[in-house]
């Protein structure tokens, strides 16, 4: 499927209609409570923001400790670790801690089969044979041919939001749907070798899968329904495998995974890929528009310089507030702190991303950042199998979106931020452009 091809602009304005209805249902259920908004409020913390920024609080308790008590509810006993070397400490440790989701089942009304499958919630040896099979395709070299695909998506993205400009120069439209939305949406969907007529239906599993805008509870709700549905795409593949991951997976190592293994690694891909890269996306609009010199560099780097700022941008904005939660296997020693067996360590991935003892200036956008290496795609053998993607879809979509309208400017002084959330990002982004093409 090339640009310009019907079934390209069908899929491109399917994903704009599809994330347009998102937004809409997201903001229709921004009244009702989550499991998050029932955690004691000393221990949403690592889930607040003002605008762009971590909650002042955090920093104040990284200050003064950074491995803290973290009141917890259904019983359960909590650490939060917010200093950048203990957070290292506790994701490297695998030995010491668990990411099993059946820790979890039995804890207030999570049951076995909301299991999200995937890497994440997973410990070796399952998770170095299942990560063994995805990892491949999520290297550099493999990852290269997708950018013709990427490219082509961000082109016609561009060229739909310049046409909405023309018709209407003076009103703002909402750069989500238009631009941070697809982009993850139709890239994941080619890396899984989701065929062009079914996206629409993988896109709109997308949205049931996030709709809480990273409440756990309620995402874990809606799991058993997206399992069942990707178990249907992976039992198609399996008979006739497609070109993407899915078909690799089935076709080289068909009797090393099962297809609810193969299912909760598509599961996994999705949770990792699509939301966390939308909200980058959109927020890196909102740093990029009031920047001008990170604008500059975005929009006439050479290529080292624009890879160094998106890093940067990945370390400064953090979606992903905190990672996969541990539990401790047996009485470890974290600094000057003892955990004690069975007890749940959250560790905040913001917090630690900006942790003064690690150089300074982490509160801002260092255009010459130091060596020191970001935590946003977590760290470990847990690490984000799908950072290389990530890191692709930025580099081509925001240096582009910045050299076609260089004066894009967000049109609120205070965009639609989520509130309390584990996915940090914007809701809707009312932009600007000139209709220049």
């Amino acid at each position: 499927m090339t640009r310009g091809s019907e079934p390209f602009l069908r899929a491109i304005r399917g994903a704009h209609r599809w994330a347009l209805g998102r937004v809409i249902r997201l903001a229709g259920r921004r009244s009702g409570g989550s499991l998050l908004d029932r955690l004691p409020p000393a221990s949403q913390l690592p889930l607040l923001r003002e605008g762009l920024d971590p909650v002042p609080e955090l920093a104040d308790l990284r200050q003064r400790t950074p491995i803290s008590r973290l009141a917890l509810p259904l019983g359960l006993r909590g650490w939060l670790v917010t200093g950048y070397q203990e957070v290292r400490t506790v994701l490297s440790d695998t030995e010491g801690f668990s990411n099993d989701f059946r820790n979890l089942v039995g804890v207030g009304a999570l049951a076995a089969d909301q299991d999200p499958g995937g890497l994440g919630m997973l410990d070796p040896p399952d998770h170095t044979r299942l990560r063994r099979l995805v990892g491949p395709e999520f290297t550099v070299h493999r990852l290269a041919r997708l950018a013709p695909f990427i490219e082509d998506v961000v082109t016609t993205c561009l060229d739909e939001m310049a046409d909405a400009a023309a018709a209407a120069p003076a009103a703002p439209f909402d750069l989500v749907p238009a631009f941070a939305v697809p982009i993850p949406a139709l890239t994941i969907s080619a890396v899984l070798g989701i065929a062009p007529e079914e996206r629409d239906e993988f896109m709109a599993h997308c949205g049931a899968r996030f709709d809480v805008a990273g409440g756990i509870g309620e995402s874990l709700g809606t799991i058993t329904s997206s399992l069942d549905y990707l178990r249907g795409i992976v039992a198609a593949q399996r008979t006739t495998p497609g070109d993407g991951l899915l078909g690799r997976i089935l076709t080289e190592h068909p009797d090393e995974v099962t297809d609810a293994e193969l299912a909760g690694l598509a599961d996994g891909v999705l949770t990792g890929g699509f939301e966390s890269t939308a909200s980058t996306l959109a927020l890196a609009a909102i740093v990029l528009s009031r920047d001008d010199e990170a604008r500059r560099v975005m929009r006439e780097g050479e290529a080292p310089a624009v890879a160094a700022l998106v890093d940067e941008l990945l370390r400064y904005l953090t979606v992903v507030q905190v990672a996969f939660p541990r539990f401790a296997r047996r009485r470890v020693e974290v600094g000057d702190v003892v955990i004690e067996t069975g007890d749940v360590v959250v560790c905040s991935l913001s917090a630690a991303n900006r942790d003064p003892r690690v150089g300074p200036g982490l509160d801002g956008i260092r255009l010459t950042p130091a060596e020191a290496s970001h935590l946003a795609f977590g760290h470990g053998v847990h690490r984000c199998v799908g950072a290389e993607l990530a890191r692709l879809e930025l580099r081509i979509a925001l240096p582009a979106l910045f050299r076609r309208f260089p004066d894009l400017a967000v049109a609120q002084d205070t965009p639609s931020f989520r509130g309390l959330s584990v996915v940090f990002g914007v809701d809707a982004l009312p932009v600007t452009v000139k209709p220049d093409r």
